[in-house]
């Protein structure tokens, strides 16, 4: 934007100066009651200015807010700007903590007007390693959210790169993947499955991640994605197990009964095997749960679970009739 504000509405010129008061809670009270003045367009075209003068970290983080509520198209290139400012002349630690806060809801704010013209400046962020690793994960949410083709292979290099200093970026790059849905994360998403040493198993949430997007992207009759899936069904991590096997439950892969049932008998962790319970009686009906109760090869604790699940279920359909 022009740094001459002649070329304003005089409603914007005459609002501009609510920037001249250092007291910021002030400021902002005031900008609250502009709602009851100007409405519309009107509204957004002094919050989109204020965004543009404004040197406050508060005063910025609020107006985002607002804007936000708006979610007008104008005040795109405004949260951009800002998104990509990164040199704060500040020593204070403070107010820099502050700035990032700022350009990690302009990345947030970016991603809910869902407008596939700032997909750019948004992979900008996402690929510069030099960047604070907050932006970049908001990043990756917002080209998730904005749901663009573009944005897929991007992330997958994200979600592969095993070079990447941040697990938490990979993670999020994973779930911006599942927002997006596109079969061309499954092969990169299988691969973190099969990797086997070092950072992949103590971050095992990684893997987590990769098996609820696999669920929700859906792979049919992909065999190496199943086979991947029921390898996971051996990892050390219990929740890893129980995400596979929601995977699994869901694959209509006619072997899903069989192997769940094995995990059911076999293994050592009692959530794990609650969950195998429970994916079994929605692949077929009340039997399993009768199996359960009635043999002796079950925990007293997978018993009561299964009485439970059948008082759960049976109130339910009392319910309904």
């Amino acid at each position: 934007m022009s740094e001459d504000i002649n070329f304003n509405p005089e409603f914007v010129v005459k609002e501009a100066k609510l920037l001249e008061n250092t007291d910021y809670k002030s400021v902002i009270t005031q900008i609250d009651n502009l709602k009851s003045k100007y409405n519309g367009e009107h509204l957004v075209s002094i919050y989109n200015y204020l965004l543009s003068k404004s040197q406050s970290p508060d005063i910025l983080m609020h107006l985002i807010r607002l804007c936000d509520e708006h979610r007008n198209p104008s005040t795109l290139e405004f949260l951009v700007d800002l998104l990509l400012l990164r040199n704060i002349n500040s020593e204070e630690e403070d107010i820099k903590e502050k700035f990032l806060n700022v350009r990690i809801m302009c990345a947030k704010a970016i991603g809910n007007q869902k407008n596939t013209d700032v997909v750019s400046s948004l992979l900008y962020c996402l690929h510069n390693k030099n960047e604070n690793y907050r932006i970049r994960l908001a990043c990756a949410d917002a080209l998730g959210r904005i749901g663009d083709r573009y944005a897929v292979a991007p992330l997958i290099e994200v979600a592969k790169d095993e070079t990447e200093k941040s697990i938490y970026l990979r993670e999020s790059a994973v779930s911006a993947l599942g927002l997006l849905g596109d079969e061309r994360a499954l092969d990169p998403l299988v691969h973190i499955l099969e990797t086997k040493q070092g950072i992949m198993d103590k971050f095992s949430f990684l893997k987590e991640r990769a098996i609820e997007v696999l669920n929700k992207i859906g792979f049919g009759g992909n065999e190496r994605v199943f086979k991947a899936i029921k390898s996971s069904l051996s990892d050390q991590s219990p929740q890893v197990r129980i995400e596979a096997i929601e995977a699994l439950m869901n694959s209509e892969h006619p072997d899903s009964y069989d192997i769940i049932k094995n995990v059911l008998d076999n293994d050592n962790d009692e959530e794990v095997k609650k969950n195998a319970l429970i994916a079994l009686y929605n692949l077929t009906d009340r039997n399993i749960l009768d199996e359960v109760i009635a043999s002796d090869k079950y925990s007293d604790k997978l018993k009561m679970s299964a009485v439970e699940i059948i008082n759960e279920y049976e109130s339910e359909e009392d319910n309904e009739e």
